[in-house]
């Protein structure tokens, strides 16, 4: 009978450790974001001015290139696959809005945020992780220095303005490629282009792309200092704490994704 008990009430305590984990990390993160926001405060804002500018070349410089080469190619693509359609119907005229419209609502913002949680995120997650491990922010704390003002602060800022600047700069960059492409492989001039996109594509789309844009960077800034500042177990315990930050920055730019365009219905 105890045996039996027993098998019965083992997938309950899984469900329990699965509960208790997940409880865990939401609590967690509104406590991480309470902090960041009462540090934002006129009379308590401090963050360090040297390791914010360091954290936007970091953050923003050096991402450019793989930004820049990715939005090149996502543009390309997007012609490539529309051209098809556009070609079977002849409605060259409607090939920039086509591109243009789902490059500046969705696949921008989509994919320069999952390029920049894989880089940008998973780094910040392993460096604080790094120093969680060998007592390095413990020791900040005995300095009587706020991990959150010195640490946090400027990865926060730094991650917000750099993904909304990488954003436009990969918008510009999908749609220089898109327009290439159209010249080269489907004959359509990149005037022509350029006017669909001018003519059909609106304000709206890329202000809509660029809300998203910073939606994405507040989460990849919010759940990366996170689990680095959580990290246990040595370099195994940064491992683990790099996987937990990539994927939980993915699920949360997919569901801020839907939240977002939802809401603009």
């Amino acid at each position: 009978m105890q045996s039996i008990a027993a098998k019965l009430i083992r997938p309950l305590h899984g469900v329990g450790q699965s509960f208790n984990y997940w409880a865990f990390q939401i609590g967690g993160l509104c406590i991480l974001m309470a902090r960041i926001m009462v540090n934002m405060l006129p009379w308590r804002w401090q963050f360090d001015g040297p390791e914010t500018w360091r954290n936007l070349y970091r953050v923003g410089v050096k991402s450019f290139p793989i930004v820049a080469v990715t939005a090149l190619l996502t543009g390309a693509i997007m012609v490539i696959q529309s051209g098809l359609y556009i070609e079977q119907y002849g409605a060259y005229g409607l090939l920039g809005w086509g591109a243009g419209y789902t490059i500046l609502r969705e696949i921008g913002p989509i994919m320069i945020g999952l390029m920049f949680s894989g880089r940008v995120g998973a780094n910040n997650t392993a460096e604080l992780g790094t120093m969680k491990v060998t007592d390095q922010i413990d020791a900040l704390r005995a300095l009587a220095i706020d991990p959150i003002g010195y640490l946090v602060m400027p990865r926060f800022l730094a991650m917000i303005i750099m993904m909304f600047l990488l954003v436009v700069v990969g918008n510009f960059t999908a749609l220089v490629g898109g327009a290439i492409t159209s010249q080269l492989l489907l004959g359509v001039n990149m005037k022509l282009f350029a006017w669909s996109v001018i003519t059909y594509v609106f304000l709206d789309d890329l202000f809509h792309g660029l809300i998203k844009a910073v939606a994405f960077g507040f989460a990849i800034a919010i759940i990366s200092c996170h689990f680095g500042l959580n990290t246990q177990g040595g370099a195994v315990g940064v491992g683990r704490a790099v996987n937990a930050s990539v994927v939980g920055s993915a699920i949360a730019i997919f569901v801020l994704d839907y939240i977002i365009t939802f809401a603009s219905m």
